[in-house]
């Protein structure tokens, strides 16, 4: 692709490092979308493994390859974005996948309103096999606000967002050091998406909204989940930390609902993965840190405590026979 082809409707920024199983699945679900006015800028950060290999089977002019010694996920995306020709970009994970509609819906809604500047969506759960886990990350569809996109009820994960380039740019953080400027915070190595949004949110006029429906399928890597998820609640504090810096009222106002859904949420993950010695402690910080939750939102606060109780008290088989009549109300809690 040369600088006089035309600029694309859409720029798809996928950062690729070491997932050579999943990474031509992603890239295939992009390639199928229905619109079809859009680059795939696949950012390889640094991989050891064959995803450079993948990348360049894929023989379309739509697709660029740029690539860099690792910087990390909010790196990887902060390239891509420069990179951008498109007045809008995309946001993939490379081991997530897209229904073909994702891309169309998300461009018609943003062209619909000139202040519109992230439209996003829900998210099916699947499993490292792609398997359909049941459960779904359901954010609230229509207008937020920036309480609610802090709280987590906007865009729930970085596979979901389509953004006006725009947006970004109105949002960036000053160059580094390096003259490089960053869209998402290259200090924070996870959570860098919960910052992103927020400072959108409460930095710049743009509004957010989701449409209805489940367009991403999102990957749950089994794999030391429980383990990690202290390092997941640390992560999450960093970007409030963060988030402090340019709007210490906003977060005055608003962190302790916002750590509570967090908790929640951290909680739910457990459950997923049956890891009752996390899933209790973080359930009960989650209403000690506020306790409104049981007011604002008490049917997912409540399945997720019914669940939380039943998994350190029951045998395993009596557990899973209980998920599965309460599973609707886990489902649509999970973000």
């Amino acid at each position: 692709m040369t600088s006089s082809t035309p600029a694309p409707a859409v720029s798809v920024v996928m950062p690729v490092y070491n997932v050579a199983r999943f990474l031509g699945d992603a890239i295939r679900s992009v390639l199928a979308q229905d619109f079809a006015d859009f680059e795939l800028i696949l950012v390889d950060d640094g991989s050891t493994d064959d995803s450079p290999a993948i990348c360049r089977s894929f023989d379309d002019p739509r697709i660029r390859i740029l690539r860099q010694a690792n910087r990390g996920l909010a790196g990887a995306r902060n390239t891509g974005i420069a990179a951008a020709r498109g007045r809008h970009v995309a946001l993939l994970d490379s081991d997530d996948l897209w229904e073909p509609e994702k891309l169309g819906r998300h461009v018609a809604h943003l062209d619909a309103d000139p202040g519109l500047g992230v439209s996003y969506s829900g998210a099916a759960l699947i499993d490292e096999a792609g398997r359909m886990l049941g459960l779904a990350q359901t954010p609230r569809v229509g207008p937020v606000t920036p309480r609610q996109v802090f709280c987590g009820l906007g865009p729930c994960n970085g596979s979901v967002p389509v953004l006006r380039l725009a947006a970004l740019r109105d949002a960036a953080l000053p160059p580094d050091a390096e003259g490089r400027v960053q869209y998402f915070d290259e200090t924070l190595r996870r959570s860098e998406d919960v910052e992103c949004w927020t400072r959108i949110a409460v930095t710049t006029p743009w509004r957010m909204a989701g449409l209805p429906g489940l367009l991403t399928r999102y990957r749950i890597n089994a794999a030391g989940l429980s383990a990690d998820v202290p390092r997941q609640l640390e992560s999450w504090e960093a970007a409030v930390a963060r988030i402090r810096g340019y709007a210490p009222d906003f977060v005055a106002r608003h962190g302790a609902e916002a750590r509570a859904r967090e908790l929640r949420y951290l909680a739910r993950r457990c459950v997923a993965q049956r890891d009752a010695g996390f899933a209790a402690p973080l359930m009960r910080d989650a209403i000690v840190a506020w306790p409104l939750l049981l007011l604002a939102e008490p049917g997912r606060t409540l399945a997720t405590a019914a669940a939380v109780g039943a998994l350190g008290l029951l045998p395993r088989p009596a557990f899973e026979r209980l998920l599965r009549h309460v599973q609707p109300g886990l489902a649509g809690a999970v973000a």
